[in-house]
């Protein structure tokens, strides 16, 4: 395996080895300082970013690579270069490429025609970085038996939604995606896949429109902003009512168990997505969540680097 373009690329092994080894960058960051000396990994974003360029840069320092930064307006793109051709440069000077982007066959372009690793920091459509860190946070909290607990998704049905059910399907889980009907649901064939995934892996899928009865006995109750970047300002008004049963309140907190996390992807909007009672108490992970950002992409760049990992074909 190559790269990593859509969560659905990752086995439970692959998964599992990545966890590990974040796990043991967490402990000790520069245990692998040398992996990627005299190498340099390209970060490209069209897309405004905290986490993902900290962490990536982070990462990519603390295995002993060069990061070069690259903003969307500093690249020929705009000026009618194609995305097969900047995949190509890009890998004559560079020995990896993160991209958080906009199109997901933009992130499938640069992946088809690049000979260096390339690693989706985002798109539209999905966030399989994000979900790693997520998921390492999970593990932490209550070890590699999951069985008997319910991991819940609540609020708009966009990349985060697509990429938690999937990875949740990857790993054997009982995820749920409490959403609104319609537009702002998850997409449908992104829920295909995951069923089809859960078929060979005994998870279960659940999507559902009612934000209570999928909070009841969850261990993690988590959600995203409900304007995500590129979202028409003009569906603003409409958006905000029809996702606000979907809050995450204390209310819903007191349906989960007694030991439920709340996890976030951040930035936050406190009184939006989330009541600021939940997000700053006793029950939020959302702090360990982000810094694990850091290990997880420096482990997916330890074991893509080195070709270990294996894919889900």
């Amino acid at each position: 395996m190559k790269d990593l373009l859509r969560t659905a690329d990752l086995s439970r092994a692959d998964v599992d080895l990545l966890l590990s080894t974040a796990a043991d960058f967490a402990k000790n960051p520069l245990r692998s300082q040398d992996s990627l000396a005299n190498k340099t990994v390209a970060i490209y974003m069209t897309k405004p970013s905290t986490r993902t360029r900290l962490s990536s840069e982070t990462a990519v320092a603390h295995l002993g690579g060069t990061p070069i930064f690259i903003r969307g307006d500093e690249l020929q793109l705009g000026r009618g270069e194609t995305i097969a051709d900047t995949a190509r440069i890009i890998s004559g000077y560079c020995d990896a490429l993160i991209i958080r982007t906009f199109a997901q066959s933009d992130v499938d372009e640069l992946g088809a025609n690049a000979s260096i690793p390339v690693i989706n920091a985002l798109t539209d459509d999905d966030h399989p970085t994000q979900l790693l860190a997520d998921w390492l946070t999970i593990r932490e909290t209550f070890g590699s038996d999951i069985q008997g607990r319910k991991f819940v998704y609540l609020g708009d049905g966009n990349n985060m939604s697509h990429a938690w059910l999937t990875m949740g399907a990857i790993m054997g889980a009982h995820v749920v995606a409490a959403t609104p009907d319609g537009k702002w649901a998850p997409s449908a064939d992104v829920v295909a896949q995951a069923k089809k995934i859960a078929e060979k892996t005994g998870a279960t899928i659940e999507v559902t429109n009612d934000p209570e009865s999928a909070s009841q006995g969850a261990s993690v109750l988590y959600t995203d902003v409900w304007m995500s970047m590129g979202d028409p300002e003009a569906e603003r008004a409409e958006k905000m009512k029809v996702l606000a049963p979907f809050a995450v309140t204390d209310k819903l907190m007191a349906l989960t168990e007694k030991d439920s996390i709340f996890m976030h992807c951040l930035p936050a909007h406190r009184g939006e997505e989330v009541a600021a009672d939940v997000i700053d108490g006793s029950k939020s992970v959302v702090w360990r969540r982000a810094f694990h950002r850091r290990t997880t992409i420096q482990s997916l760049l330890y074991h893509l680097t080195k070709g270990d990992l294996k894919g889900n074909k």
